[in-house]
């Protein structure tokens, strides 16, 4: 294990993340799986007529870089819009490829530029913001 990769501030947020954390009453759902590692993250949310999130459980079958990343979703995602989610999804992505700056909204995300040298965990980053966006869309098309 790489001590840089898999620092204690990751692996503290790993853990944080409730492994049955469910919502009662979703307005989508949804289950994204990574297949380069198999990771895995169940996301249900809950919506307001603009597209904000008012609520979000997440479930994290994954490495513990997705399950950070899924925790500092859980921890700041929602009052969220999702466009927004999504640009930060984006902006990632470009970070983790060194393509741009990791975004700043949220300081833990700093925690995450260190697996910019194992592309092999991006998708597994990436995965918890996958699931709220796939969550999004069936829930547009239950509307």
């Amino acid at each position: 294990m790489d001590s840089a990769l898999y620092n204690r501030d990751i692996l503290r947020l790993a853990t944080s993340l409730a492994a049955d954390n469910r919502l009662a009453e979703p307005d989508g759902s949804a289950e994204v799986r990574s297949p380069l590692c198999g990771s895995r993250i169940q996301a249900d949310i809950v919506t307001d007529a603009d597209g904000t999130l008012r609520g979000l459980a997440l479930r994290a079958n994954a490495c513990a870089l997705g399950q950070a990343s899924a925790a500092i979703l859980m921890h700041h995602a929602v009052g969220t819009a999702m466009t927004e989610v999504a640009k930060l999804r984006d902006g990632v992505a470009q970070a983790l490829k060194r393509e741009g700056d990791m975004p700043s909204c949220w300081p833990e995300l700093a925690l995450l530029a260190a697996a910019t040298d194992y592309p092999s965990r991006h998708a597994a980053i990436l995965l918890p913001y996958d699931a709220i966006l796939a969550a999004a869309a069936q829930a547009k098309q239950n509307a």
